[in-house]
């Protein structure tokens, strides 16, 4: 059985603990719902967010298949606003800090 020892390693250099976060981006996900027909959430992610229909249908089918996909980042405030939008649309839209 192989022992793992906690402490690091001398070759091991320690960086200052930094919020790594504090500049990342933010997104809006999408989640797979049982209302919204997939040709409807195409034409909002086209309308709203402005994606040509092949993206849209891509994103479209992430969020049928995978039960949600990342579809716009940026601020906080920007994605806030997307959220907004795509619930006034009928869609389930959060925002995540992405990592």
């Amino acid at each position: 059985m192989t022992r793992v020892s906690a402490a690091p390693s001398p070759t091991t250099t320690e960086l200052p603990a930094t919020d790594v976060t504090a500049d990342a981006p933010w997104v809006t996900i999408v989640w797979n719902d049982p209302v919204n027909l997939m040709s409807y959430v195409t034409l909002v992610f086209q309308r709203l967010l402005g994606h040509p229909r092949p993206r849209a249908e891509s994103l479209m089918l992430d969020v049928h298949h995978k039960g949600r996909a990342t579809v716009s980042s940026g601020t906080r405030e920007q994605m806030e606003a997307d959220v907004t939008k795509l619930q006034g649309a009928g869609l389930w839209a959060t925002l995540a800090q992405d990592r």
